[in-house]
């Protein structure tokens, strides 16, 4: 199975350079994220809160403190799950992924609204270790606080990786490493941005947007030419609300195997000097598709 990300050129520029960012829960877009009710019995004491958390640990099974949806307390809120939240974003990142390539919401969130990209990742990879499936529900979660300080044990951060339902679409799969095994590069912000090396060998290919300039659709060939990184564009289909794949080069270094031309990608190289430059001016010149096709660039 690969694994992918939806992203800005920007941020692609900064991945393929072997950089990505680590992001804490609360700069998502989610506002209820790592957010359950949390039930605190009348007589438990704030001071026997102390809480570890095992950033790749699995869910338990059976789970531990994990109530009926329809459970009612005066007890339930979820004041202390936000203190919680506070406290993980001193010491987590979260790297959000998506096991679906095909999501033109996701095009639109995440990828620049069609201008950024789409990379997809080796999820074998030895980076991808302990990562977590969202858990999408209906109702949200609510915990009793026994949930977070059974047998003195870390709790798996797995378990707060529960979202509404109505984010099912994204199939998201996420990393979460501690801040401590990141790097800072900026204060900027109301986070600061920790970033963690990301090994080139982990990267299987690179679709760019229908609407990426034709600017950057070269700049990231640059990039990528001598790697053995695909790199295709997401083209318009001429039926139905999908994108077809227009590839530019295959799994194999440019020194090794010339790009492909056609219509979508002959505008990369038709400043190039020879015959590879040769013929995309020919195909541009010649084919009806070749206007259509880049007329967004």
């Amino acid at each position: 199975m690969s694994l992918y990300k939806y992203l800005t050129i920007d941020t692609l520029k900064k991945v393929i350079g072997g950089s990505i960012r680590f992001t804490q829960p609360g700069a998502f877009n989610d506002p209820f994220e790592m957010l359950p009710e949390l039930h605190m019995p009348a007589d438990f004491l704030e001071k026997e809160l102390q809480i570890s958390f095992d950033v790749t640990g699995q869910r338990r099974c059976p789970p531990i403190g994990e109530l009926d949806p329809e459970f009612k307390s005066d007890q339930c809120s979820d004041v202390n799950s936000r203190n919680i939240v506070s406290s993980l974003n001193n010491s987590i990142g979260v790297l959000c992924l998506s096991k679906n390539n095909e999501s033109l919401l996701m095009w639109s969130h995440y990828a620049d609204e069609y201008a950024g990209a789409v990379i997809e990742f080796d999820d074998e990879h030895e980076f991808f270790q302990g990562r977590i499936e969202i858990d999408y529900r209906a109702a949200r979660p609510i915990k009793d606080i026994s949930a977070y300080i059974s047998n003195g044990e870390a709790v798996p951060i797995s378990e707060l990786c529960v979202k509404s339902d109505q984010w099912k679409y994204e199939s998201e799969v996420r990393l979460v490493r501690s801040l401590n095994d990141c790097k800072k590069v900026s204060d900027s912000g109301k986070f600061p941005i920790y970033v963690m090396n990301t090994p080139i060998a982990c990267i299987r290919s690179i679709t760019l947007g229908e609407r990426t300039t034709l600017e950057h659709q070269r700049e990231i060939w640059e990039l990528v030419k001598e790697t053995s990184i695909s790199l295709s564009l997401a083209a318009i289909s001429n039926w139905g609300y999908a994108f077809r794949s227009e590839p530019i080069k295959f799994n194999e270094p440019y020194s090794k195997f010339n790009p492909i031309i056609s219509p979508r990608t002959a505008h990369i190289f038709k400043d190039f000097p020879g015959e590879l430059g040769e013929i995309s001016r020919w195909t541009i010149e010649n084919h009806q598709l070749s206007v259509v096709a880049n007329s967004t660039v």
